[in-house]
C-alpha cells in the first residue's frame, strides 16, 4: 500500500494518533503545522518499517464541522467533524445549569446539535433537577430521560443517535463513561486505564463505533471557559432570548435596564427562565 489513502482519526495522543482506513488502524505521526484531532479525515500514505506499517499525515481533509476551547488563551480544536454534543445532566451530584449553558453556547457557535441526557432517573430527584428539566424541554431542546445504571431509556437514546457523530459532555460523576459504555457494548473505563498504562502520555481522545452510533470519548473534556465568546456568539447560545430581543424597541437594547426591552417583558412573564437569563448576563460580563 504506496498510493494516497483516505482514513478517520480513532485515536490521538500528544503527537502521534490512529487512522482507520477500513479494517486497518494505522499508527501515524502527527505534523507539527497541521491541527490533527480525534474525527478527522485525513489523507496518507502508509510507510513500511522493520516491524509495522505505520503512516505519515499529508493533510487533512476539509472539516464539516470542529469543536473548540480555548487554552492558555487561544481556541484549539479537540474534535472534528462531530453532529451532536450530548450534555449530561444528572440529580447527584447536580449538574448545575451554567455548565449547560456553556456548552449550548459553544455548540450553537460550531454549528452543532446538542441534545440533554438526564440521567439518574432512578434516584430520587430533587425539584432544582426537575425544573432543569422542564427548562430545556420548553427551548425545544431533545431531552432524553434515561438511567445508565440499569439501562432505562437507553435504547430510544442510542436508535436517535444512529448515524450520528456525537461527543457526550458531562461534570464529573454525572455518569458520561457509563452511558457511553452501555450504548457501545465496552467498558470504557477499563480502556481508559490501559492506554494509561501504556507507552503515551496525556489523555486519550478516542472515536469508538458499534453498527451506526459513533461516539467520540474525550476524557480531557468537562468545563471550558467562556471568556472569550463575543456578544453575538453568546446570543446564539441564548436563542429564546434572541429571539425576543427581536422584539425590544431599541437597536442597541442592553435587556438589562432600558425601556421598552421585550427580553425583560418575556422575562416577567416567564417566558423565559431566570437561570438562563442571570447566565446570559455573566457570560457577556465575561466575553
Amino acid at each position: 500500500m504506496e498510493k494516497v489513502q483516505i482514513g478517520r482519526v480513532v485515536e490521538f495522543y500528544s503527537n502521534s494518533c490512529l487512522v482507520e482506513i477500513k479494517e486497518f488502524k494505522i499508527p501515524c505521526k502527527t505534523p507539527k503545522d497541521q491541527d490533527i484531532v480525534v474525527g478527522d479525515f485525513v489523507e496518507i500514505v502508509p510507510l513500511q518499517d522493520s516491524s509495522e506499517v505505520k503512516g505519515k499525515i499529508l493533510k487533512k481533509v476539509n472539516r464539516k464541522t470542529s469543536l473548540k476551547r480555548f487554552h492558555r488563551g487561544k481556541k484549539k480544536v479537540f474534535a472534528a467533524n462531530v453532529t451532536n454534543i450530548a450534555i449530561l445532566l444528572s440529580p447527584v451530584p447536580l449538574t448545575p445549569k451554567i455548565f449547560i449553558d456553556k456548552w449550548l453556547v459553544l455548540s450553537a457557535a460550531a454549528g452543532i446539535e446538542p441534545l440533554i441526557v438526564a440521567n439518574k432517573i432512578d434516584l430520587t430527584s430533587d425539584d432544582e433537577f426537575k425544573e432543569a428539566c422542564i427548562i430545556y424541554e420548553n427551548l425545544g431542546l431533545k431531552v432524553f430521560k434515561v438511567s445508565g445504571k440499569f439501562g432505562e431509556g437507553l435504547s430510544e437514546l442510542g436508535f436517535y443517535l444512529e448515524d450520528k457523530t456525537t461527543i457526550f459532555v458531562g461534570k464529573s460523576g454525572s455518569g458520561k463513561s457509563t452511558i457511553s459504555s452501555k450504548l457501545l457494548g465496552i467498558n470504557l473505563k477499563t480502556k481508559e486505564l490501559n492506554k494509561a498504562k501504556g507507552v503515551h502520555t496525556t489523555s486519550v481522545s478516542s472515536l469508538y463505533v458499534k453498527d451506526k452510533i459513533e461516539i467520540i470519548d474525550s476524557p480531557g473534556v468537562r468545563d471550558l471557559e467562556i471568556e472569550k465568546f463575543n456578544s453575538e456568539e453568546v446570543l446564539s447560545g441564548f436563542f429564546e432570548i434572541r429571539e425576543a430581543s427581536m422584539g425590544c424597541k431599541f437597536k442597541n437594547c442592553n435587556h438589562i435596564n432600558v425601556a421598552g426591552c421585550n427580553v425583560i417583558d418575556q422575562l416577567s412573564k416567564g417566558n423565559i427562565a431566570e437561570s438562563r437569563y442571570n447566565n446570559y448576563l455573566s457570560f457577556l460580563k465575561n466575553e
